[in-house]
């Protein structure tokens, strides 16, 4: 199945007419090129910092969303979603990064019955939580690399699920993404250290 395409009531496929990107750079340029194999019009959007990019040249119509941080613009989900309806975007394909993994803008989508090209709100939501995503996919019989079986907080617990799996361990913090709030921990002189940091990254 093309991921460009909408699911009809029958249960057929149908694509897009006109889709709007919400990224920028390569990823956009990739995306452009797909829809123009396909005969899908696309959108471009672009924060004031990139005026000149080759996205924007490739791609059938764009819109300036925002100032040149990505929360003024390609984290702006009020501004994205307006150039989605103003433009008569049918579905928006996020790319990966800024808000390919956010369930808010996956609901904001279905709120105005824009198709989003990604996962529902709810499997983001589910995913997106680790101790929930690992307990799910033990369930299903997915397996898993070895681990603590859920959240852990204190010293104590640390210290004993480390020692249970054996080391090297990977510290996560729940609360982490897209790379943050991991730390390894070679052996036990090093793993109170491990989790500080992991700590300190995932509240950033």
């Amino acid at each position: 199945m093309c991921l460009l395409c909408g699911k009809t009531q029958t249960g057929g496929y149908i694509l897009f007419n006109k889709i709007l990107i919400a990224n920028r750079g390569e990823i956009a340029v990739r995306i452009i090129r797909t829809c123009c194999e396909l005969g899908i019009k696309t959108i471009a959007v672009y924060s004031e910092a990139d005026q000149e990019s080759l996205h924007l040249k490739l791609a059938d119509e764009s819109v300036c969303i925002g100032g040149p941080q990505p929360a003024q613009s390609y984290l702006n989900i009020p501004n994205i979603i307006s150039a989605a309806l103003t433009r008569g975007a049918e579905a928006i394909h996020p790319g990966y990064g800024f808000l390919a993994e956010n369930a808010y803008f996956a609901k904001a989508c279905a709120e105005q019955e824009i198709k989003f090209i990604g996962p529902t709100e709810n499997a983001i939501l589910t995913m997106g939580a680790k101790a929930t995503a690992r307990s799910l996919m033990n369930e299903a019989g997915v397996p898993v690399v070895p681990g603590s079986s859920g959240l852990i907080s204190g010293e104590q617990d640390i210290e004993r699920s480390a020692k249970e799996i054996g080391y090297p361990v990977m510290i996560k913090a729940s609360a982490g993404g897209g790379g943050r709030g991991m730390r390894l921990a070679m052996d036990s002189s090093q793993l109170k250290k491990a989790v500080q940091t992991a700590r300190q990254e995932a509240e950033v």
